[in-house]
């Protein structure tokens, strides 16, 4: 049989994740998306580099960032179901 746990410590930590990613971390990326698309524009920001940031930069960022996002919130999900599992297991949810 294999063994099954789920402390206080490790609900807790469970909670903050899955806060930090509903959370701030979607609002601060969802920012830099918005300040991206501003800098992406030529008419606000232009010249050699500015173009590199439109043309390079930016698109591999934002795909990252787009990335990132999806994995938090499939990791987000994982959490959630595990700590649900566990819970009800151990007869804690």
């Amino acid at each position: 049989m294999s063994r099954v746990l789920s402390t206080e410590e490790a609900k807790s930590a469970i909670s903050q994740i899955q806060r930090i990613i509903q959370g701030g971390l979607n609002d601060q990326i969802q920012a830099l998306d918005v300040q991206g698309q501003i800098l992406s524009q030529p008419n606000v920001w232009d010249g050699p580099l500015a173009q590199q940031f439109r043309s390079e930069t930016w698109p591999q960022t934002k795909s990252a960032l787009d990335k990132a996002q999806q994995e938090l919130e499939e990791l987000r999900a994982q959490l959630e179901k595990i700590s649900h599992d566990i819970f009800t297991a151990g007869g804690g949810a």
